[in-house]
């Protein structure tokens, strides 16, 4: 069997590699009780008839990859994630099957559209800009840069909550939850979609996002 092309770094465990290689084996039995939005999301953007290459950053073990390959059997797909753990089910999930996805192991520091044969028409995140503590500015900025001209990003998130007490817990597991990413992103991006929708009776907010990269007529 064949797997999705793979380039892996050795560069240091951090804390969140860490984290992710204890989680990786329950990720998706467990996180659909939090992971809000994501089919949402995915639906939103599915009709879109000029997508030719996606990069979805924290693509963890796969799962939206594989949802995106099927609302575009046709474009060229890139995962990225810093979590060697969360890849290997990434690999398992996504078969021989799917050739045209690209797996890289590595995180988000810099735009990969000097490395790739053209810049992507489509960027996804999906609960990773709240887990870039520090690196979301950034990330939003490779965004920018990676995104061919008329390109659009997609973003679902945790958004904020008013509890303190569950605002830390969720800090304890790497996710800022103080409603600093959507400024920005509409900052960044000319915005077609901004939705704010709530969890569990309001216990948190959650946001989906979707924006044209500026300047692109």
């Amino acid at each position: 069997m064949s797997h999705p092309h793979d380039y892996r770094v050795t560069d240091p465990l951090t804390s969140l590699q860490r984290y992710y290689r204890f989680h990786a084996s329950v990720y998706d039995a467990t996180r659909w009780l939090f992971l809000f939005g994501r089919h949402a999301l995915i639906r939103s953007i599915s009709e879109r008839d000029t997508v030719e290459r996606i990069l979805e950053v924290g693509c963890g073990t796969g799962k939206n990859l594989l949802a995106l390959s099927r609302a575009f059997p046709k474009a060229q797909c890139v995962g990225l994630d810093i979590s060697e753990a969360m890849l290997a089910k990434a690999r398992k999930k996504l078969s021989h099957q799917y050739e045209h996805i690209t797996l890289l192991n590595q995180a988000y520091d810099r735009p990969l559209s000097d490395r790739a044969e053209s810049s992507f028409d489509l960027v996804v995140f999906s609960y990773a800009l709240s887990m870039m503590n520090p690196g979301w500015e950034q990330a939003i900025e490779h965004a920018v840069q990676d995104l061919s001209p008329g390109g659009v990003l997609a973003v679902v998130d945790f958004n904020a909550t008013n509890l303190s007490a569950f605002q830390r817990w969720m800090a304890f597991n790497h996710v800022r939850m103080e409603a600093h990413l959507s400024p920005l992103l509409a900052a960044n991006f000319d915005t077609h979609q901004l939705k704010i929708r709530q969890a569990y009776g309001g216990l948190w907010t959650y946001f989906l996002f979707v924006g044209e990269k500026p300047g692109s007529e």
